[in-house]
């Protein structure tokens, strides 16, 4: 392709909302165009390097076993009724939805669990029909709040999503591990560096769920990891182990103490010097159901936090949120700050994380503002709620699995999420099948989904410069630049044209910078746009050399003209 030819219009400033690098690298070189919040059109070079990607993603696919379909972008509501989500992602607000001129309600599809299960339901009746994985790549809507850092946060992005049915738990644990292995050969492939970790499995529910990371400083997950063990878990999911703390045993009396606006942990510590990890907090949420809401305090110690999406998942609920001001005065009839698990309102629910259970001659509230109890002791003062693992994991402690290595904190971008399923939409919608018995039994099913588009940015953001995006060459738009110093008719032209047809006719992806523009300007856009290997063709071209630069090392080699092409197809085929 000649560049005067190409759609290619880049600029010389960064745009000022772009806030990560792959969003200012690409649309600074436009190949990336802001539409409107969270869309965006795809330049020419932008689609070479996506359809790469789905490429890639199609052959290991198959290679699965997975068969490609392409499921309706609009589904109707009833479908999500069946399954239990649509009020989830209404109440949520990040599902598009609206209604056809017969009045008919349906969304723009976030994702397609419902639409998969029923489709294959129509025809699998016999276990004697599974196993089966099917899958698409096709375009997903999600409302997004604030679309942010380009393609890795839109309203608008391409997804691949696989499902598994199996009629028993083998056969979808092995499933589960045939798409694990495909997944890892997809992302060695385009060439990223991840890591992979168990995750939560959110919206879209089911057990044994990891998510594969590209590692990344501008990442939105925080990944907790430990180099002994492989341990690996989004923040989300992470566990760890605490220090043991010595409590000394005193046998000193409960004893309320005024503690006049002194409401924070940190507030408490310096008033009367007692550690952090010896204070528990108590933290009152309101878990909003479908049909009702409830009231659950949550004791934690002092010097840790609640992990949200935990509690969450414990109470199974559309949604968790802190219990407002006025709320907890209402149900405390004390002023935010003093809440504790005395007189405690019995509309409330109280229970605890598994770090209370150690804690001794500790700091409290007790529901009555400016006052704490101190000295408090379970099982003499006051019962021990029913704990769970709750607390937010953190960096700096001991790995859950091997016990002696601290954790530590890696930002990380998710490209790809496998979940086991099992029967939560089968049973819900009916997906039934008998089995070797007769009986009649829901599928086992699996959910697999890549961010086919993201990986777009995951890719820059792990592989630029301060000149500009180092396509991977997997999925570099063309892989060679050929520019020749002038613009003028002669034996530099002659040569690079001549060259740039040759490797053309040889299979080779070259551009060709024909345009009669400055050499600073094509070199400048040859590094912008990250294509792997730029051939310059200057004055010693009449001497039969060039020089070829290397962008993932900036490394620049004189070399003879007629070694050019077998040295391209040996690093092309590393």
């Amino acid at each position: 392709m000649k560049l005067s030819k190409l759609f290619l219009f880049t600029t010389k400033e960064f745009p000022k909302d772009a806030e990560i690098i792959s969003d200012k690298y690409l649309r600074k070189s436009n190949l990336l165009v802001k539409s409107h919040s969270g869309f965006f059109y795809y330049s020419p070079l932008l689609t070479r390097s996506l359809h790469k990607i789905r490429a890639i993603i199609d052959k290991e696919m198959e290679r699965a076993g997975a068969q490609e379909v392409l499921m309706p972008i609009l589904m109707k509501k009833e479908l999500w009724e069946e399954s239990g989500r649509w009020d989830n992602y209404i109440n949520a607000k990040i599902m598009f939805h609206l209604r056809n001129r017969k009045d008919v309600e349906m969304c723009l599809g976030p994702t397609h669990e419902e639409a998969f299960t029923d489709f294959v339901r129509r025809f699998i009746t016999s276990y004697k029909q599974l196993p089966i994985i099917l899958y698409q790549q096709n375009t997903k809507f999600r409302d997004e709040i604030r679309p942010r850092f380009g393609l890795m946060r839109t309203s608008e992005f391409i997804m691949k999503d696989a499902y598994s049915f199996d009629y028993n738990q083998a056969g979808l644990d092995a499933a589960y591990q045939t798409m694990r292995a495909a997944y890892k050969r997809i992302f060695d492939t385009i060439g990223l560096h991840y890591i992979i970790v168990q995750a939560d499995s959110g919206a879209i529910g089911g057990s044994g769920s990891e998510e594969f990371m590209v590692t990344a400083d501008s990442g939105e997950d925080t990944i907790l990891y430990c180099d002994d063990c492989d341990y690996a878990a989004n923040v989300e999911k992470a566990e760890s182990l605490l220090d043991t703390v010595i409590y000394e045993e005193t046998g000193t009396a409960i004893q309320k103490l005024h503690t006049p606006d002194i409401k924070s942990v940190e507030e408490l510590v310096e008033f009367t010097k007692i550690p952090n990890n010896q204070m528990i907090k108590t933290i009152i949420f309101k878990m909003i159901y479908e049909d009702r809401e409830k009231f659950v305090a949550v004791l934690m110690r002092g010097d840790l936090e609640i992990n949200e999406i935990k509690l969450q998942n414990l109470y199974d609920c559309l949604e968790v949120k802190k219990a407002s001001e006025e709320e907890v005065v209402t149900l405390t009839k004390a002023q935010v700050g003093f809440a504790g698990p005395f007189n405690l309102n019995p509309e409330i629910e109280l229970i605890g994380d598994h770090s209370i259970k150690s804690v001794k001659y500790f700091l409290c509230g007790l529901n009555t503002t400016d006052y704490h109890y101190i000295n408090v002791c379970f099982g003499r003062d006051i019962a021990m709620p029913k704990t769970y693992e709750l607390k937010l994991a953190r960096e700096h402690d001991l790995c859950p699995r091997c016990g002696k290595q601290r954790l530590k904190q890696k930002m990380g971008i998710e490209v790809g999420h496998i979940f086991k399923l099992g029967t939560k939409y089968s049973e819900k919608m009916n997906a039934l099948i008998l089995d070797e018995a007769g009986n009649k039994v829901p599928m086992k099913m699996g959910c697999y989904g890549i961010g086919t588009s993201r990986i777009i940015s995951a890719a820059i953001e792990q592989h630029h410069d301060d000149k500009g995006i180092i396509w991977p060459i997997a999925i570099a738009p063309y892989h060679i630049t050929i520019i020749p110093t002038i613009d003028k008719p002669g034996v530099i032209i002659d040569k690079a044209e001549e060259i740039y047809n040759k490797l053309n006719d040889n299979g080779f992806e070259v551009l060709f910078d024909d345009r009669g523009v400055s050499f600073g300007f094509k070199m400048k856009d040859a590094e912008l746009i990250g294509i792997p290997y730029i051939v310059v063709f200057g004055k010693k071209t009449v001497d039969g050399l060039c020089e070829l630069t290397i962008r993932k090392t900036n490394q620049t080699i004189e070399m003879g003209i007629d070694k050019l092409q077998d040295f391209l197809r040996d690093s092309l085929n590393k």
